[in-house]
This record gives structure tokens, sequence and C-alpha cells, in this order.
């Protein structure tokens, strides 16, 4: 069979650089759908269908969000982590990108979770850890939490969506937090899917300002890709100025719902095929796993290339696999200790293993 052929090929490609890389996951709420709460799924996307509106969709699931985040303890969040994270062990991924909530309403019981993680999983799989901002930063309370997170994580977060139109301020913070403590910014933009939006043009231009060439990645990036070709031109060469990386997360924006604005003809994924002919970094992430977000979407990296290869109309093998392993690691900022360390680690032992007991043994608020 062709496929089963050019997926052999292509898998050899993907271990002889190291691995998979997830550079974007949110496993702290990952496998909380279930046959009980489906129709919360259900109802947002007849809402959805009726008023075509993708805003009012988003922050409808993160109200139902909530009450997940209210009603788990810590061990409820490792237990779900530490899933996904064998899942990711036993594809084959050798370092993983998450956000996690660390806000007015979960407070810190994801980031004592995180500690834990860390401890029984890091000779295994490298974890780097990013703050999801459901809430903004730009009242008292949500900058409370922003700033605890902020020393913690490996990666500065962003969502401008959750402060409504004050999308410049709210990455103000993000970048001015990101020079404070030397480290990256990983910032949701352009999820909304429609020209009227332009935060991929104003992330990476506030990348230039803020002189952070280099370490600034855009998660989704989807609505760049209905714009015209000319401003899409003019983004790509200030991408490229800025060092700007770009998230691609197909499988869980593929759902994106129809409207009828006019624009270019294009899949609801970023244009990955003219980031990567404009030498633009691009890794894949697999975003939401098993929520109220995408309850059919399981993790799999190799479902997550496969998308992305259709969906773009990409057709050169290298860059299908530096998409999946050497692009991440640019993105999640490996340093070469682990980047050696990817190369190196190995299974040491099966799914359904000693990792597991250790999770069942040493629960995290014992």
């Amino acid at each position: 069979m062709a496929t089963y052929v050019f997926k052999k090929i292509l898998m050899d490609k993907i271990n002889s650089r190291g691995g998979w890389i997830n550079t974007h996951a949110h496993i702290d709420r990952a496998n909380t759908i279930t046959p009980a709460n489906i129709h919360i799924y259900e109802g947002i996307n007849e809402n959805l269908q009726k008023t075509g509106s993708v805003e009012n969709y988003m922050q409808e699931k993160w109200v139902v969000n909530d009450s997940i985040k209210r009603n788990s303890t810590v061990d409820d969040y490792y237990d779900r982590m530490s899933e996904v994270i064998e899942d990711m062990i036993g594809q084959g991924v050798k370092a993983l990108g998450t956000n996690i909530d660390i806000d007015p309403v979960v407070e810190d019981k994801v980031m004592k979770a995180a500690i834990k993680l860390q401890e029984n999983y890091g000779d295994r799989i490298i974890l780097k850890f990013s703050n999801q901002l459901h809430y903004g930063v730009l009242t008292k309370e949500t900058r409370y939490w922003f700033d605890k997170a902020s020393e913690f994580v490996d990666i500065i977060g962003g969502l401008p969506e959750a402060d409504g139109d004050r999308d410049a301020e709210h990455i103000d913070v993000l970048m001015e937090t990101a020079k404070r403590y030397n480290k990256m910014v990983h910032c949701h933009v352009d999820q909304m899917h429609k020209p009227s939006q332009k935060q991929t043009e104003l992330l990476v231009d506030k990348t230039l300002e803020y002189g952070l060439e280099g370490k600034v990645a855009g998660i989704h990036c989807i609505s760049l890709a209905t714009q015209n070709k000319d401003y899409r031109e003019m983004v790509y060469k200030k991408m490229q100025d800025a060092a700007f990386m770009v998230i691609c997360c197909s499988n869980a924006w593929i759902d994106t719902v129809r409207n009828e604005t006019l624009m270019p003809w294009h899949n609801s994924t970023p244009p990955v095929d003219e980031l990567l002919a404009h030498g633009i970094t691009v890794g894949l992430g697999t975003d939401t796993i098993g929520d109220v977000y995408t309850p059919f979407n399981d993790g799999d990296m190799w479902s997550e290339l496969k998308t992305t290869i259709h969906a773009c109309h990409l057709s050169d093998i290298e860059q299908m696999a530096d998409l999946a392993t050497t692009n991440g690691q640019k993105i999640l900022g490996l340093n070469q200790a682990e980047k050696d360390k990817v190369g190196n680690i190995r299974e040491t032992v099966e799914a359904g293993n000693i990792s597991l007991k250790i999770k069942n043994s040493q629960k995290v608020d014992a």
C-alpha cells in the first residue's frame, strides 16, 4: 500500500530527527468529555449553527469549562495530565508543550500537579508549561494570578480575546513579562477565522517593538489565511524580520463553522505551505484533547501531521519531517542539552507501566 510506504519513509525521518515534538496542548482539561456531558457540546454547536458567531462559541465553552475547573482536585488534574503524557510517550513524543490553567478559578491546583509530573516524567519526556489566560491579564485579580504563573511556567502564554478588544494592552503585558523573565511567548492569535481579525500582524509588530525576535510563536494564526495575498506577503516579510514562529493545530480547528464572508479560498488552518516557503518556522500541536472544545480529537500526532499535509497541500517529505520534529524543538526553545536529551530518550517501559503505578500510588494531595 502506497500510504504505508510513505508513512514508513516519513516515520523513519521523524525518528532520525529525534522523534515527535508536540508544541501545544491543554492537557489539564483533557478527556473531560463524557456521555453524560456531551449534550453541552451538542447544545453549543446548535447555537453556533444558528448564530454563526465563533466568538460566542468560544465564550460559551470557556464558561462550561469553569465548572470542570472548580470541581477538579489536584489529583484529578494530575491523573488527566499523566494519562495524556503516557499516551504521548507511547507515540514517541519526546517533548510536549502544554498550556495549563493558573487563574482566579483554578488558582494553583494545576501548578501543584505540574510539579509532580516533572518529578515523575522528567526523565522520559521533556515538559514545557505555559499559562492559559481565559480571564485575561488586565484586572487586578487576573493580573495577580498571571504574575504568579509567569514565575513558574517555562513559556509565557497569551489569549488576547480574553480581554475583549484590548489586544494591544494584553500583548504588552505578555511582552514586558517575557523580557523581565527572559522567557518565550506563545500567544493564541487569529482564532476566529475571519478577515477582520489581524492579531498575527499585531503580535509580530509587538515582537519587533520589544526586541523579542526568535522568542515568540503565534498559536493557530488561522485568520491570516483569510487575508488577500498582498497582505499575507506583507505579514510574511515582518515575520521573517521578527524570526516569528507559528504553531499549527489542524485537527482542533478543521471543524470551524462556515460563514458568509467573502475571502480567499483556503482551509481553516494557518497557511502552512506559504509560511514554510518563506522560511518561517512552523510546528505541530494537538491543542485540546477529548474535552468540550474538541470531543473527538484524540491527540494522535500522525493524524495531526496528516491533516496538515492534506489541508495545506504539502508535498516535500523533508519539510513534513521538520514540521513534526526540529521545528518544534525551536518553538519550545529547547537548549542544546535538551536537544541532545530528545535524541537519547528511550521508552523504558510499555503502556500500562510503572509511571501509571506511580500516579496511582503517589497522589499529589497526599
